[in-house]
């Protein structure tokens, strides 16, 4: 008996005013720190739970994140005036010109000119039932306002789930969640598309894996996969996992669930001749902000030949295996089984900074993996600060070359190439200090709480491959339904 009272005991989490240098700072100017006799976790905190507060931050978050698209809300969402006010919104430009204004489904109304994976043109059709549809080709600025407004509020639901999957991922840690709740770049750039879909089914299907429910993670995966390859990589990071575990049971069984969930979504629609396949990755329609792009600027101006858009693509897919290849040999050379997010962070990093097509609100992706991955604020309030600059040198280039704008309120080149650089600069640097936990896993934040793996599902406090010793250094993270 007393060891199953022992055993339901609430866990006691980390406090960021305690651990993180930089918010001990901050807290001296509203009474410091917790003192050494409070117990989080044990004693409780009244109505503001930490989930609760999350919650709250997630709303205030996402009202900012409407409030500042009020310019074209305003005037509408037409061009230089969304590049100016950073207000553009795939959501506005699918309704007002692929047919969705029109009442016309993705893929299934004849007429429809929307590109982009099968779920998502069904998700938009979908929400673009709740919005009156005009008798003529024109579009009413009324209805594009509606269907704005139902996308974000869509959007915000979306943010919260992945606030709280991202909470329980957390496990001990669970205020690194409010890294995801207040993101500068998710406030500017989660009302610019639908990047949030993917994140979220992502990061419920990596917290099933992480409730060893292999079948849920694996449709779950599946449905997010349907949307952008974002889940697809987080099921690498299985795969890297599994494979260095010598245990990979968990990763094929997920792995039929999502290849089985994504064929069930895109094999009807394949047969009815679409092409799913083109858009498994990011496409250079609207924009392109990768390093590519960047070389192909640059070349004009000096002169040099660009890349081809096909030596892109070869040169994009074989810098990434030779990536993923690096990212598996330090899976399996590391001295202890890398966490689960660590390797998420690493192969997600990796396609961002070599994929071709890449816009700045994919950058979403990364989000809630650096929140688990690394769990520190200085570092991510530097990327974030980057990421903000990037965004917004972004938009200025997109006025420059799309609307025609007057000369001194664009952006030229080589500024929107250096903002290019410092996100790569910085997001590469990020894939270093974890690869730096990964090689010295007592500097890992996470596992000095002496917990293992919080996400890991049943590799979390597993042996570490038959060849090697089992995990010594600390002890399996408690259950997640502990931490509810």
């Amino acid at each position: 008996m007393e060891s199953e009272h022992r055993a339901r005991r609430p866990v006691r989490i980390s406090v960021p005013s305690r651990t993180d240098p930089l918010l001990r700072r901050f807290t001296e100017s509203v009474g410091g720190r917790l003192g050494r006799r409070t117990s989080p976790g044990n004693v409780s905190p009244g109505f503001f739970t930490v989930e609760r507060v999350l919650i709250l931050l997630t709303v205030a978050s996402a009202l900012l994140a409407v409030l500042i698209k009020t310019p074209c809300r305003v005037t509408g969402w037409a061009a230089p005036v969304q590049f100016y006010m950073a207000c553009f919104s795939d959501w506005t430009e699918v309704f007002q010109f692929e047919g969705v204004g029109r009442g016309l489904f993705p893929f299934l109304s004849d007429g429809s000119t929307f590109e982009g994976p099968v779920l998502l043109g069904v998700l938009v059709g979908i929400i673009a039932l709740t919005v009156p549809v005009g008798e003529s080709a024109f579009v009413p600025a009324e209805n594009v306002t509606w269907f704005f407004d139902v996308n974000a509020t869509l959007a915000a639901v979306v943010w919260i789930v992945i606030v709280i999957a991202t909470l329980r991922l957390a496990n001990r840690r669970p205020w690194d969640a409010a890294m995801v709740a207040v993101a500068p770049i998710v406030i500017l750039s989660g009302t610019a598309g639908w990047e949030l879909w993917p994140v979220m089914f992502g990061m419920l299907g990596m917290l099933s894996f992480a409730r060893c429910r292999y079948v849920s993670a694996g449709i779950l995966l599946g449905v997010g996969a349907g949307l952008s390859v974002f889940p697809a990589l987080l099921f690498g990071a299985i795969v890297l996992i599994a494979l260095r575990a010598k245990s990979i049971r968990p990763a094929v069984v997920t792995g039929v669930a999502l290849v089985g969930t994504w064929l069930a979504v895109n094999l009807p629609f394949a047969l009815n001749g679409y092409n799913p396949w083109q858009y498994i990755t990011p496409s250079a329609h609207g924009g392109d902000s990768s390093i590519w792009s960047a070389y192909n600027l640059m070349a004009e101006r000096a002169g040099l030949a660009p890349i081809s858009s096909g030596a892109t693509t070869v040169a994009a897919a074989v810098t990434f295996a030779a990536l993923v290849i690096l990212i598996g040999l330090l899976v399996q050379k590391a001295p202890r089984r890398p966490r689960i997010m660590h390797v998420a962070l690493l192969l997600v990093a990796a396609f961002i900074l070599v994929v071709p097509g890449f816009q700045p609100h994919q950058v979403l992706w990364l989000v809630p993996i650096v929140a688990l991955a690394y769990s520190g604020w200085s570092m991510f309030i530097v990327w974030q600060i980057v990421e903000v600059m990037h965004w917004w040198a972004y938009w200025m280039y997109r006025a420059r070359e799309s609307s025609g704008g007057v000369a001194e309120n664009n952006l030229d080149a080589p500024y929107y190439v250096l903002s290019i650089l410092a996100h790569m600069a910085v997001t590469a640097y990020i894939m270093y200090l974890v690869a730096g936990h990964v090689l010295r896993p007592r500097t890992d934040p996470v596992r000095r709480l002496g917990i293992d793996d919080p996400a890991g599902g049943p590799y979390n406090g597993a042996p570490d491959g038959p060849q090697r010793a089992p995990v010594r250094l600390s002890q399996p993270a408690p259950p997640l339904k502990d931490l509810s």
